[in-house]
């Protein structure tokens, strides 16, 4: 969803990690480039346009560039006390802005896993539809309404089913379908949350192996050289980290992305930060209540921040807490920060055998995405419970997010609820329960 390949993502996901474990006060959050961080950077560069006129390595650049910026950002909000105000935040415009992120992880996974060739697929479709007529107008009429495109892409894309690509869609569905019905209908109870998703990713790779999958697959994930590493105490300790040349990540065209001016770059990178960290303070509170774990608001902020900056160092887009990753971590019974610096340790050591995942069919991992958004898409609870002048800024957010970009949408919305009146409440910690979902 970042915009460059899946092997990218591998390659790049442990030093950001340790960086996350070095920094943070909790021993039970973990990060890595979640769906809200890939999608909001990716829209506020638009970096799709970006990648096809300029090529993937130098979006790479781009992005990473930006990571860094948000990182300095992040750790500028740590002492500037933001995680307070943080926690004041409307939960009507955080309900809306959830459903508008969620409808763009739709967006994003769906092309790959109904075409053989993904998004470049569907585009080429498009070209040739009344659809993109309709983009083209309203790319003139409102520039700043890039989730547009992507939602009507996603409309042409499940109205069109003869254009699917058998095999894929296949794949793509029988996914969806097990990783849902799974934790139910098929696995012991007592099997550890996300097993189903292990079991439908392994069972796609090895559908690809056996049968000379014809579907895009992650590809084949380059091994490192010998002087892709940092080697500390005089070489007694060697990470196999690639670090990005610093004189191309100067001269990314960042400030171009923005019209040239510095104000809008600053306001884009620091309100993702900001977004993500109040992602991250339901995550952080509920372990305060639940495991008695108390938690600083500008130590993780400034963890966020480090380690943002260590991604766009080594090549990633901006990372953040992640939901799935910490409670797992929990699960796991983790005491320490050192979880996440002894995975992240493991995950760069073990890259060269990564190769295993070269065959994993797109389409699976797009299945994956969906499966965890897709009931939420469909049945938004918290929206649905919102009454009077909440609701109307809480649909008002999520509609803001989904045809314009997750940054602009929950500007929007923050200006709704302002309009509205709707005062602000500090964040409830939602139940979030390790078990299996009730059968």
């Amino acid at each position: 969803m970042a915009g460059y390949e899946s092997s990218r993502g591998l390659r790049t996901a442990g030093p950001s990690l340790l960086m996350w474990g070095l920094s943070t006060g909790s021993p039970l959050m973990s990060a890595g480039v979640t769906s809200n961080t890939a999608l909001m950077a990716k829209a506020d560069l638009d970096g799709g346009s970006f990648a096809e006129d300029y090529g993937e390595e130098s979006y790479v650049y781009l992005i990473s560039a930006y990571s860094i910026v948000t990182g300095l950002a992040s750790i500028a909000l740590a002492f500037l006390g933001f995680g307070k105000v943080a926690q004041r935040v409307p939960q009507a415009v955080l309900s809306g802005f959830k459903w508008g992120c969620a409808v763009g992880v739709l967006a994003s996974a769906v092309p790959n896993g109904l075409f053989g060739d993904g998004t470049v697929e569907l585009k080429g479709l498009i070209a040739n539809s009344t659809m993109a007529k309709v983009q083209m107008v309203a790319k003139a009429g409102a520039p700043y309404a890039s989730g547009f495109l992507g939602q009507s892409s996603l409309l042409y894309a499940v109205t069109n089913p003869l254009m699917w690509s058998p095999i894929p869609a296949l794949h793509f569905f029988s996914c969806i379908t097990f990783i849902i019905m799974a934790p139910c209908s098929f696995l012991p109870k007592w099997f550890p949350p996300g097993t189903e998703v292990l079991v439908a990713t392994a069972v796609a790779t090895i559908f690809s192996v056996y049968t000379n999958y014809s579907g895009g697959v992650v590809g084949i994930i380059p091994v490192m050289e010998k002087t892709e590493v940092l080697s500390f105490f005089g070489g007694s300790l060697a990470l196999p980290v690639e670090v990005l040349d610093l004189q191309r990540l100067l001269d990314a065209p960042l400030l171009e992305r923005f019209g040239g001016s510095w104000i809008k770059l600053m306001m884009s990178a620091t309100l993702l930060p900001a977004v993500n960290f109040i992602s991250m303070i339901a995550l952080a509170a509920m372990f305060e209540v639940e495991d008695g774990i108390p938690w600083s608001a500008p130590r993780e902020l400034f963890a966020q921040g480090a380690a943002c900056i260590v991604a766009g160092l080594t090549g990633s887009a901006p990372v953040s807490a992640s939901m799935s990753r910490s409670l797992v971590s929990r699960m796991a019974g983790t005491t320490s920060q050192l979880s996440c610096v002894t995975t992240a340790l493991v995950w760069m050591y073990c890259l060269q055998y990564m190769s295993i995942m070269s065959p994993t069919p797109k389409a699976a991992l797009s299945a994956i995405l969906v499966s965890s958004v897709i009931k939420g898409v469909i049945h938004p609870n918290d929206l649905m419970h919102l009454r009077g002048a909440n609701l109307a800024v809480g649909w008002g957010t999520a509609i803001a997010t989904a045809l314009t970009s997750p940054t602009m949408g929950f500007g929007i919305g923050m200006v709704f609820a302002f309009i509205a009146g709707t005062y602000p409440k500090q964040i409830q910690v939602s139940a979030i329960k390790l078990s299996r979902k009730s059968c």
